[in-house]
């Protein structure tokens, strides 16, 4: 990027909210978070209320969700840059809602079987690799380097909200028109959000040209970058190892609540909204942390003073203790939250932007494969220990898992590297 101005770029002095382009951006994503944060609740309740089902099919479903990262991902960062960034969010978005919507009609008829939720799992899950890769890469395409922290906090901020409001909707939802009802809902989130990214009239949203390079050539490259450079490996592999312990937590999350805390369906939601305001609180703390002690040292020390709180999970037991869960889990997602905005903002800038869309992609594939990993190990290892056993197990690796950016090149700088300068440098 050049020092001139492109247009639409908002001035620096100005406000994010001013720029018409990020608005509507934030309102797309902020939309489908708050559909897909009823969903979240709302999935797993329909298949252990409505279908009666156990915890390793619980973690099938969660599996389902992030299966498609194995089977797609490396070449969904391909295609995104063929096909466009807004093109690949606006269809997404599209067929994300229609999948959603399948499943109320089908409880309504009373021919909703668990193939069909897994199903829609699974085909949702491969909408979802492409919205989230594209997302990571759309957002330089409207903002200048030196706001990427700002945007994606704003962004991140947003999502939270969504998912402070959501959960408890979805209570409200399951308790008033069952389980199935609460998809519904993320179905109509999906269709607004696809109206707003057309909305979007910024020229560097149309599609570019295409690579004529073969398709596995351009994946090698986008691996290649990242198994390479040491700051984007190190992080790969926190959150591979991260992911993996979430999604293994996330198993058997609710079961835990229902069965062990004894909290009714309808509530559930409500102590998955105090996960959501730790993540608003991280998301507004993260240019203060690193303005004040740099975006290396700054992810660091989020996330080895946050972690331990994390043990508060497992530790909680019905009545009162079931605050123990709820101040644990906000704490805990501040930190990811903050670690996530200024580490995305790290990875915008830092690489070449003809690379950003493999280089995503690759990342992120990585990152969620061990997703599905966790997720059936999690509800297997619930059937054979119990829940508890389980919810001690994860969250020990989850707080384990930030040394291995202790032990990266992170430590030993104050700042990330910048993209440009880095680049200059060779």
């Amino acid at each position: 990027m050049t020092g001139t101005e492109l247009r639409g770029t908002p001035r620096l002095s100005a406000g994010l909210f001013a720029d018409r382009d990020f608005r509507l951006l934030w309102t797309a994503e902020t939309v489908s978070r708050l559909g897909s944060a009823v969903t979240a609740v709302a999935l797993p309740l329909v298949a252990v209320v409505t279908l009666d089902a156990g915890p390793f099919a619980a973690g099938l479903l969660s599996a389902a969700v992030w299966l498609p990262w194995l089977l797609v991902g490396l070449p969904a960062g391909v295609w995104i840059g063929r096909w466009g960034r807004r093109t690949v969010l606006v269809r997404g978005n599209l067929v994300s809602a229609v999948l959603y919507a399948s499943v109320p009609a089908a409880a309504r008829s009373d021919v909703l079987t668990f193939a069909q939720l897994l199903l829609v799992a699974l085909l949702a899950g491969t909408a979802s690799v492409f919205l989230a890769a594209a997302h990571q890469a759309f957002l330089p395409d409207l903002l200048p380097p030196e706001r990427l922290t700002e945007g994606n906090a704003k962004l991140q901020g947003g999502a939270s909200v969504a998912q402070v409001a959501g959960p408890g909707a979805a209570g409200l939802a399951v308790q008033a028109f069952g389980a199935a009802a609460g998809l519904l809902a993320d179905a109509v989130s999906f269709l607004v959000a696809a109206g707003a990214l057309l909305l979007i009239r910024d020229r560097r949203t149309a599609a570019p040209e295409p690579d004529p390079a073969p398709l596995g050539r351009q994946v090698r490259e986008g691996l290649a970058f990242v198994r390479r450079d040491p700051y984007l490996g190190a992080v790969l592999r926190y959150g591979a190892v991260a992911n993996l312990a979430l999604a293994g937590y996330q198993a058997v999350a609710v079961l835990f609540l229902i069965r062990e805390l004894g909290v009714a369906p309808s509530a559930v939601g409500w102590l998955g909204a105090a996960g959501a305001l730790g993540g608003v609180a991280g998301a507004a703390l993260a240019r203060p942390v690193t303005r004040r002690f740099g975006s290396g040292r700054g992810v660091l020390l989020a996330l080895l003073t946050v972690g331990p709180f994390g043990l508060l999970l497992p530790t909680a037991r019905p009545g009162a203790g079931v605050l123990l869960y709820a101040g644990g889990l906000a704490v805990l997602v501040g930190g990811v939250v903050l670690a996530n905005v200024v580490l995305g903002s790290f990875r915008q800038r830092y690489v070449p932007p003809v690379l950003l869309d493999r280089v995503v992609s690759a990342s992120m594939t990585a990152n969620q494969a061990t997703i599905p990993l966790g997720a059936v190990t999690g509800g297997a290892l619930g059937e054979w220990l119990g829940l508890r056993p389980v919810m001690w197990l994860t969250i020990l690796l989850l707080v384990a898992s930030a040394g291995l950016l202790v032990a990266s090149p992170l430590r030993r700088v104050r700042d990330l590297p910048d993209a440009w300068s880095r680049a200059a440098e060779k």
